[in-house]
């Protein structure tokens, strides 16, 4: 114990010792080194693919780190604690969601963006659906992703401010330009093994604080019984309205399609999954995700429930007490509470927060960087843009995007809501729609061009007029469970016991009437008429946008005209049932491929380096295939007078 006393008992917050500076720094410094480290070491590769991609070789084991410290954000490390301080442990049901998400990303989305050889996954929006569909999906994403950054930047650092008196803006600024640098200098290598060892650190600070907090509440066994008995630990809940914030069938099945526009078609994930030498080991890469995701998860959720246990036990809300005035900063709170005493300890582990933002605003300034210079830089202005040139002007966009993330962290700065709920509502409105378009792509060959565009405009205007709505009319049908100001020291605070803050739920000397066990958790008959749209949980969201992507991409192809499967290329088709079902018989799973042409050698839709590839395959006397007009192959021509190293003309 803290030789002033704990938070409660002062109501003042222990601030950062020099120790912790110290240590908060050079987690920053190492960081940026990195980035330094591979700006040296391939100072001589001045390629795109070498930049953008790691050249295509990275090993899955940093790939995978990367993808999981990508999206384990700040926003999980603050996030997901305070979900289970507030509500319960039912949001661990997303660590099992993911095994859906592993089968789709790694399955479907993943190996056809693998195939194709692309550097954004919007050039096959393209492909797929043509231009106009390419350019709107291109700028939902930047729009997606400057938001995003600037939560996950703008979250922790808040935050931090609050309880360790870190400024606010100068940890923001910190934060944003160590990530701007090691990224442009560094690229997608910096990236992969910045993001790994910023995981490492997230693990030992979190296990850090389970062990600590619980040692200090008398063993995990009473920090569980301290939550069971306030309601806290709740697993079962499988009521099927929609509107119930969080269900099994809710977190498992809308958290699924939610973590598919993460892993699945998020440029910044399929940006590293492809990374790697192989199609197999992009799949090993998402599937080592899948143990990385649910022990992160468990141990946040475990983090809460400590946290929980330490102020219930207490009896003391330090929301409600005014100590914070944000659930998502319980995190530095409880940090600083116990551990204020150990110089460098408190630095060490909040520095995992910002390791949390510092590998994902990363991944999201490259990802950016790679759609600004393949969506709209080469194929407006630069079509015969040199390899050198692309990396330098990738470098510059990793730099103005790092600072336009400041400007858009000012406005969530006037956002309110719960850092958690936040990302999944953005990921929901604009990540939900660009993940219907990419399955109405790749699972419904008969999908024409203008159902693309439309059905993805579409489901944009209704999940931004759902989540706006939500937003403005601040409709919810959630009431939170209850919890206890009676041990708080009132006295130390400027508020009496008459001034204490409105969220208070039990007033000081009240409590005994507090149902812990049986909390209400929902108010559904609370709202009629538009606004029970709006009562929809939000995990329900990327579940909709998908649904409404699809099934009105499909009516307006039918009314169009619907695309003749047997012309269309065969790699931009999932063919779902022989991934899925290879040991049905071939005469069963031919049908069912609609008539795309999958298995067959179609040379009409070879890339350029296939093309070059064959060519250089070719030995002395073998019959080049020739394609005519109509697509159809024309008898081979004699090959007997090429000579590949001298005469490789395309």
């Amino acid at each position: 114990m803290p030789s002033e006393g704990y938070s409660y008992e002062t109501g003042k917050i222990p601030t950062f010792h020099a120790a912790d500076y110290a240590v908060f720094g050079c987690t920053l410094g190492i960081s940026a080194a990195i980035g330094v480290f591979y700006a040296i070491k391939d100072r001589n590769k001045q390629t795109t693919d070498d930049y953008l991609l790691a050249g295509r070789s990275m090993h899955p084991i940093p790939v995978a780190m990367s993808l999981l410290s990508s999206f384990i954000s700040a926003i999980t490390i603050l996030g997901t604690p305070a979900e289970v301080y507030v509500y319960s442990t039912m949001y661990w049901w997303i660590s099992v969601a993911f095994i859906i998400t592993a089968i789709g990303a790694g399955h479907i989305f993943i190996p056809i963006f693998y195939n194709l050889g692309i550097t954004s996954v919007f050039q096959y929006a393209e492909m797929r659906f043509g231009h106009p569909t390419r350019v709107l999906a291109s700028i939902t994403y930047l729009v997606w992703m400057m938001f995003y950054m600037a939560i996950v930047l703008y979250a922790p650092s808040l935050a931090l401010n609050a309880v360790t008196g870190l400024s606010l803006w100068g940890s923001i600024c910190a934060v944003s330009l160590v990530c701007t640098f090691y990224t442009a200098l560094g690229g997608m290598k910096a990236v992969l093994w910045a993001d790994t060892l910023q995981m490492m650190i997230v693990y030992g600070g979190m296990i850090t604080m389970v062990a600590m907090g619980a040692n200090l509440l008398g063993g995990i066994d009473e920090v569980w019984r301290t939550a069971d008995e306030h309601g806290r630990i709740v697993f079962f809940e499988f009521n099927t309205d929609p509107r119930m914030r969080h269900s099994v069938w809710t977190v498992v099945f809308g958290g699924a399609v939610f973590w598919c526009c993460v892993f699945g078609t998020n440029q910044a994930q399929v940006q590293r999954a492809i990374s790697v030498s192989s199609i197999t080991r992009a799949k090993l890469a998402i599937w080592l995700n899948l143990p990385g995701m649910a022990s992160i998860i468990t141990i946040s959720c475990l983090v809460g429930l400590v946290i929980f246990s330490f102020y219930a036990k207490a009896r003391c809300d330090p929301v409600s007490f005014g100590i914070i005035s944000k659930a998502d900063q319980l995190v530095p709170l409880y940090t600083m509470d116990i551990m204020n005493e150990y110089h460098g300890l408190p630095g060490l582990l909040l520095s995992t927060i910002f390791s949390g933002s510092l590998s994902t605003i990363s991944s999201g300034l490259n990802a950016v960087a790679a759609v600004m210079l393949e969506d709209f830089v080469k194929p407006m202005c630069c079509k015969g843009i040199s390899p050198f040139r692309a990396t330098i002007m990738s470098k510059i966009f990793v730099i103005v995007f790092g600072f336009v993330s400041l400007a858009f962290a000012f406005l969530v700065s006037q956002l309110g809501t719960m850092i958690l709920t936040l990302a999944y509502v953005l990921f929901g409105v604009l990540g939900g729609p660009l993940l219907g378009m990419f399955s109405l792509g790749m699972l419904f060959p008969w999908a024409n061009k203008w159902g693309g565009g439309i059905g993805l405009a579409t489901s944009l205007a209704l999940l931004l007029w759902i989540g706006l709505g939500q937003s403005i009319t601040g409709t919810s049908v959630v009431i939170k469970p209850p919890v206890e100001t009676v041990g708080c020291n009132w006295n130390a605070t400027g508020f009496s016991r008459a001034e204490t803050p409105i969220n208070v739920t039990a007033a000081p000397g009240h409590t005994t009437t507090i149902d812990f066990a049986h909390p209400v958790t929902s108010a559904f008959d609370k709202y009629t008429g538009i606004e029970r749209l709006y009562t929809v949980s939000y995990l329900w969201y990327s579940p909709i946008a998908v649904l409404v992507c699809v099934v009105v991409g499909l009516f307006v192809s039918l009314i169009t005209g619907i695309e003749d499967t047997k012309k269309l290329n065969p790699k931009l088709i999932c063919p779902a049932f022989d991934i899925f079902f290879p040991y049905l018989p071939e005469k069963i799973r031919k049908p069912l491929r609609f008539g795309v042409r999958h298995g067959e050698y179609l040379p009409e839709f070879d890339s350029l380096a296939e093309r070059k590839e064959r060519i250089n395959s070719l030995t002395v006397n073998e019959a080049i295939p020739v394609v005519t007009a109509n697509g159809s192959k024309a008898a081979g021509v004699d090959n007997r007078a090429y000579d590949p190293p001298q005469q490789t003309h395309l």
